[in-house]
């Protein structure tokens, strides 16, 4: 009996899997051993999934995309079906995975970003704008002018960009975070203040 014959579109889908899955990992910083550790599916199966030579399976996706946190069809890059969710693609911009949240144009923009744990040394830069950041995940380390922070989950910092400013990870894992950004130093509207 021979194998299941597969479209042309099918085959490209499924041979872009080991590619896709091998970026999302090193995006992340996680090495084989410890992406194994985490899925309990051995190392030399991860290595050959990620080189295509060992075909995509549910038993070996579902434990991966629950590692990644990252929903099954965007690890296999499954076509999009008639689905009333708004679908955002991530871009990546130096090492850097940056999904736009904000749909239209406008003077402030919204990103989610996750910082690899490579990014970790510090180029300070300068330009117009006004930014906010507020970390998900990770730890954040926030170089601005004079002042060098870390900032854990759940805190937030905002500054002029005029000033030399550079973030990235600490070194010790990557971070996720959300950033506002109004290129022409636009401040976020506060409606509603405590007393």
């Amino acid at each position: 009996m021979g194998g299941v014959e597969h479209s042309p579109d099918i085959a490209r889908t499924l041979a872009e899997v080991g590619p896709r899955l091998k970026e999302l990992r090193t995006r992340r910083g996680v090495t084989l051993s410890q992406l194994s550790e985490a899925t309990g599916i051995s190392r030399s199966t991860l290595s050959r999934l990620e080189s295509g030579q060992r075909r995509p399976s549910l038993e070996l996706l579902l434990p991966l995309s629950q590692a990644h946190k990252v929903p099954l069809d965007e690890l296999v890059g499954a076509p999009e079906v008639g689905d009333p969710r708004v679908r955002l693609k991530p871009r990546h911009v130096h090492g850097n995975t940056v999904l736009p949240l904000t749909r239209q144009p406008g003077p402030l923009q919204t990103y989610k970003m996750v910082l690899p744990a490579s990014r970790s040394t510090p180029d300070p830069r300068t330009h117009e704008g006004y930014e906010w950041l507020y970390v998900l995940s990770g730890r954040l380390r926030l170089v601005l002018a004079d002042h060098d922070l870390v900032l854990g989950p759940g805190e937030a910092a905002e500054f002029d960009t005029r000033l030399p400013h550079w973030f990235g990870s600490t070194g010790e894992g990557p971070v996720e975070m959300l950033s506002l950004f109004g290129s022409q130093g636009e401040r976020m509207h506060v409606r509603a203040k405590p007393r």
